[in-house]
């Protein structure tokens, strides 16, 4: 009987992401960047350069269906979960027009910066990518802001109920859906393959779906979770029907030539936004795709990493993804903050903020690598500016706001 290295694969994996995780957590970053880190050092580079005949049996190409499979799955539950928690916070009526300008400015800088440097980069797509596809891919690649990381730093720093926090976190979420909504049409236009008919064919499934969703699922699943989990405590029967929707969402934008996360995502921010149901489902579901699945995510990210990527021209490409990610978030939620009439020194707060990436950095390149977008080499160069831009955003929140960020004496206590 062969057996499958899955289970010893699954040991490596988690025990070299939560050895990372702790590590970062000592120098004061979240836990996820190390996690992310733990990818690289499991890939080629790291643990593959140290260990070749070890690592060459251990994750051999043929036996990681079994972790592409539970990726994928840990994917689809964590961005339905981001879905479910992407609210409006509160008091953003009256904030709606600055985190307007933050989430727009936040979006277009790193756009346009993303374009300006594909024509240097556009030499290390895979070869048949055309530069428009390649250009707007880079774009929506830069200007991607990680919601549910922002959310962590500002509750961890005890900020999410200050004014900057809540423009930061109404922005991102503008941000975010602007990002998405680009990184669809973009996987759309080479996803068909059909070309203009196939980009309609995807466009108008996803706006039909959207109806549906929101038309027919949102009060659907209300009036289910009214009446059979008015606590905000699904029974098993109740959570089993809500994954079954988020499953069908996930399936349905995969079959549409879209990615199966964008279903997901679309589900969950259909959910009513109780935070009693919230919290159970993270509990319920968000801790096992958070401990278990998205590591081998990030494990199966690592392992499409190459070391080319930090040779000759590659540093060069490196530093300018770098520079250009940076730039544009920054400047362009600082930009969004100032026109909102914030201070130069919160405005520049905002703006670090916007600037972490994180995972859905990572979701975005692994659509762009899968969609045949990029190769190796750049998915290994934005894996490190995903993980660098996240790694900033501590000191530079420290700098623009001051050690003494405001700590308002009913969050002081929380975690």
């Amino acid at each position: 009987m062969h057996h499958s290295p899955l289970l010893l694969q699954l040991v490596i994996i988690l025990a070299v992401a939560r050895g990372c995780g702790l590590l970062l957590r000592y120098v004061g970053q979240p836990p996820v960047i190390g996690e992310m880190a733990a990818g690289l050092v499991l890939g080629p580079i790291v643990f593959g350069a140290w260990f070749p005949e070890f690592h060459a049996v251990v994750f051999a190409p043929e036996s990681l269906s079994g972790l592409s499979s539970l990726s994928m799955l840990g994917l689809v539950l964590f961005m339905f979960i981001v879905g479910a928690e992407l609210r409006a916070p509160d008091g953003v009526r009256a904030q709606f027009k600055a985190a307007g300008w933050v989430g727009v400015s936040s979006v277009l800088v790193p756009m346009a910066l993303g374009i300006a440097v594909s024509p240097l980069l556009h030499p290390l797509a895979p070869a048949g990518v055309g530069f428009w596809p390649f250009a707007l891919f880079m774009a929506s690649a830069m200007s991607i802001t990680a919601f549910p990381i922002l959310a962590r730093i500002l509750k961890e720093r005890g900020m999410t109920h200050t004014p900057l926090g809540r423009l930061s976190l109404g922005g991102a979420a503008i941000a975010d859906v602007l990002a998405w909504i680009m990184l669809a049409l973009v996987v759309a236009l080479i996803g068909s393959g059909d070309g203009y008919a196939g980009f309609l064919k995807t466009t108008l499934g996803l706006v039909a779906m959207g109806a549906v969703v929101f038309g027919a699922l949102r009060p659907l699943y209300g009036w289910l979770l009214r009446r059979h989990a008015p606590d905000g405590q699904p029974s098993l029967m109740v959570l089993a029907t809500i994954l079954i929707g988020a499953f069908a969402c996930a399936a349905t934008t995969e079959w549409l030539g879209l990615h199966a996360v964008f279903g997901a995502f679309l589900f969950g921010a259909c959910l009513p936004r109780d935070d009693r149901l919230l919290k159970s489902l993270i509990e319920r579901v968000e801790y096992m795709a958070i401990v278990v699945l998205m590591p081998i995510f990030f494990a199966l990210a690592g392992l499409g990493t190459t070391g080319d990527a930090f040779v000759g021209a590659g540093l060069g490409a490196m530093a300018l993804i770098l520079v250009a990610a940076v730039a544009g978030k920054v400047i362009g939620g600082a930009a969004g903050a100032r026109m909102a009439g914030y201070g130069w020194r919160d405005s520049f707060a905002v703006g670090s903020l916007m600037n972490a990436r994180a995972l859905m950095e990572l979701i975005v390149m692994k659509v762009g690598l899968d969609a045949g977008l990029i190769g190796p080499e750049l998915f290994t160069m934005l894996l490190v500016m995903a993980i660098l831009t996240t790694v900033m955003v501590g000191p530079m929140l420290a700098l623009c706001a001051g050690r003494k960020a405001p700590m308002p004496a009913a969050t002081a206590e929380a975690e």
